[in-house]
């Protein structure tokens, strides 16, 4: 009996990845890149929808890949309302809630809608998405804040945060929700997550500023400085978000959102980047202790991931301030598409149940 062949599609802002995997193993992946005129011309990110779903097929065709051959198309997940972690299968509610005007804009929304058409014109295919980024198992106690106007909310990596979580547990030979885990992404965002025996009951808010600061993201900010620079009269409500997330972190700091750049200046005697990445190890240090405290100390493993955890430089910083808590292990960059191709995977083989949206 052959494998179960599936099909993964990640769209970004400026690319859209796919990759093809029979059973566990990767046989295709490219990512087709996307420039600022091509995406200019599109107004919304659905009206981007044909667009890159005729680009995907082609892609596929032209790399000899046969669509007819594949038993499940899985999208990344979009900003949709908070949801349990999971897989979920498509529905009508799913693609109502991604074209609603009310659905904050995310190239991650066009997961789901491009994984559907493709599955809809192919017999006995199922579409689905897993883990978006709005996976929300926050305990009741983090999601209050000092203003009711204000509760705290959850959106983190939790794709690759839940992956290398289930990845680590195998390699120790336990189950994922035997385990209390800190799981720290670093990547153009930074969250940091308490894995509370499966469920992450606490986690920054990796997108509106919460948190350390990332190569784009501000991070967590003081209030008092935040409020005068949103009623100077110097910035629009659209350019504090900016701040927040696009042009907050690095790009503020040092007028660049690469991290690799900052470690060869850092490491080449600049004294200022050096400042800089000491301090983005240390916010990362700080968070992860935070979410020692609620764990309560017990900490069955602390793993760094994403595409910053190359720096061995970082490593061994956080390393050194959080070595008390629990040994540190560290999954460099990460593995979304095979992240999306397991949870469909299980769902086919029966492992996993598909959850309804």
């Amino acid at each position: 009996m052959s494998a179960e062949k599936i099909l993964a599609i990640n769209p970004g802002s400026t690319s859209t990845k796919i990759a093809v995997f029979e059973g566990e193993n990767q046989v295709f992946i490219t990512t087709l890149r996307h420039s600022t005129e091509e995406i200019s011309k599109y107004p919304t990110v659905a009206s981007q929808f044909e667009f890159r779903k005729e680009l995907i097929l082609s892609e596929l065709k032209n790399n000899g890949v046969d669509i007819n051959t594949i038993n499940a198309v899985i999208g990344r997940g979009g900003l949709l309302r908070p949801i349990e972690s999971g897989t979920y299968e498509v529905n009508a509610k799913m693609k109502q809630d991604l074209l609603s005007p009310d659905c904050r804009q995310h190239a991650s929304n066009l997961g789901a809608l491009i994984a559907d058409s493709i599955a809809s014109g192919l017999k006995g295919v199922r579409a689905f998405i897993a883990d978006p980024v709005v996976v929300d198992e926050l305990s009741e106690e983090a999601r209050v804040s000092g203003l009711p106007e204000c509760p705290r909310i959850s959106i983190f990596h939790a794709l690759n945060q839940k992956a290398v979580a289930r990845r680590f547990a195998k390699e120790k030979g336990k189950e994922y929700e035997q385990l209390n885990l800190i799981v720290a992404h670093l990547g153009g965002g930074i969250s940091v997550g308490a894995h509370a025996q499966g469920r992450v009951v606490d986690v920054n808010n990796a997108l509106d500023g919460d948190g350390p600061f990332s190569p784009e993201r501000s991070g967590s900010l003081p209030s008092g400085s935040l409020m005068e620079i949103c009623f100077s009269g110097k910035y629009s409500k659209d350019d504090v978000k900016k701040m927040l997330a696009g042009k907050g972190g690095l790009v503020a700091l040092m007028g660049y959102n690469d991290a690799q750049m900052l470690e060869k200046a850092a490491s080449g005697g600049d004294a200022k980047a050096k400042l800089v990445q000491d301090a983005m190890c240390y916010n990362i240090a700080k968070w992860i202790g935070a979410m020692a405290a609620v764990l309560k100390g017990k900490v069955d493993g602390i793993i760094l991931t994403g595409g910053i955890a190359h720096n061995k430089y970082l490593v061994k910083y956080v390393e050194e301030m959080t070595s008390f808590i629990s040994p540190l292990t560290v999954y460099p960059g990460e593995d979304e598409m095979g992240a999306l191709a397991r949870n469909a995977l299980m769902v086919l083989r029966g492992e996993f149940q598909a959850r309804e949206y």
